[in-house]
């Protein structure tokens, strides 16, 4: 597909995969719009990148996301792309009860309901533009779980089998919206830095650089390669392929 003069909707845009995007969208002459929850990290994102427009948007607020929806289409009426990418991750021990469990109807609902709503409210829209896309940005977690994540990795596991659906859907109705499924690997970004640090991962070597990453996405989908695929990333596909008697759990972190 055709990714320069695009008009591009990234949710979770001032920070993480999201930002770095945005950055290289812009940089291919793309308007890019982004939204989230903290006005003042969307001001930080516009400050470097003056090209971006932002609303304030929880996504996980049916309200919030009308007022998104009508802000799009009242001002960017040429928008055909979605990406969604909100995030949330929380670590839990299953073994501590419901008191460990605090945050995890939000985390379920931001990785997993969020964007099929999103993905209702603007099919509609996005059916009636050229090169037309949504991008899911999901997670190799969810095909190889790590144990420390339990609810991310469920929330995202169900992303994926809701996008191979959606994409089924839409070409059995014949609905000319390419549907993208992103699978970064670790990337160095914000997310759950304190469990990330306690496990050893955060800002380490497995972690890549998330501008590194957005070029990558942009790349593949340049090529209609719709399972986005990088790096440590292969390894979910890779554990997700074995026979079921190999497999059982063995390479859970």
């Amino acid at each position: 597909m055709n990714v320069t003069g695009n008009t591009i909707l990234i949710t979770g845009g001032a920070t993480g995969i999201g930002f770095a995007l945005a950055k290289a969208f812009v940089e291919l002459g793309n308007e890019v719009l982004i939204c989230g929850r903290r006005e003042h990290r969307l001001q930080e994102a516009k400050d470097k990148i003056p090209g971006l427009h932002y609303k304030v948007c929880d996504i996980a607020d049916a309200e919030q996301r009308e007022a998104l929806f009508k802000w799009v289409k009242k001002d960017f009426p040429k928008l055909n792309i979605l990406v969604n990418n909100g995030a949330y991750q929380t670590d839990y021990s299953l073994t501590d009860g419901l008191e460990a469990l605090n945050g995890l109807e939000e985390e379920i609902y931001v990785i997993l309901t969020a964007p099929i709503l999103m993905n209702a409210l603007f099919t509609g829209f996005l059916k009636e533009k050229e090169n037309a896309a949504i991008v899911n940005v999901s997670s190799g977690t969810g095909l190889c779980p790590m144990t420390r994540i339990p609810a991310y990795c469920a929330a995202k596991a169900g992303l994926h089998a809701y996008t191979l659906i959606q994409r089924k859907q839409y070409e059995n109705a014949g609905i000319d919206i390419k549907v993208f499924e992103a699978f970064p690997p670790m990337v160095i970004t914000e997310i759950n830095l304190e469990g990330r640090k306690k496990a050893g991962y955060a800002n380490g070597p497995a972690g890549v650089d998330a501008d590194v990453y957005a070029r990558s996405v942009i790349d593949d989908m340049r090529n209609d390669k719709y399972c986005i695929v990088y790096g440590e990333g292969e390894r979910g596909w890779d554990a997700w392929k074995l026979p079921r008697t190999e497999y059982e759990g063995r390479n859970l972190k």
